[in-house]
């Protein structure tokens, strides 16, 4: 079994991601440095390999390009995806490196 490189932290984030030209929403439950797991509420879509997430913060919106790696799937319905951090911007990384703190 392969370990992660980076543990996951649990978080209850809201984010918002484009596929196709099309606007969804979902709650990010687990973050690390090179990847999150994203709940999707039940939604059924056509979606990209690779997107962007965009993390709103106090200050900047931050716009984070991932890539799919795993999908989570009841019945018809997409419950979730896992995602890896395309090149990790430093505002990003700053990001969850605040939240790692905070435990």
């Amino acid at each position: 079994m392969q370990r992660r490189v980076f543990e996951r932290i649990p978080v209850e984030l809201t984010v918002r991601f484009y596929c196709y030209d099309n606007d969804y929403s979902g709650t990010v439950t687990n973050i690390s440095e090179n990847g999150m797991y994203i709940c999707t509420n039940n939604m059924c879509f056509p979606f990209s390999p690779e997107f962007k997430i965009v993390i709103p913060l106090k200050a900047e919106m931050l716009n984070i390009p991932v890539k799919v790696r795993r999908i989570t799937k009841t019945s018809d319905r997409y419950d979730g995806i896992g995602v890896e951090i395309m090149n990790p911007p430093r505002n990003y990384l700053d990001f969850v490196g605040e939240i790692r703190a905070k435990l």
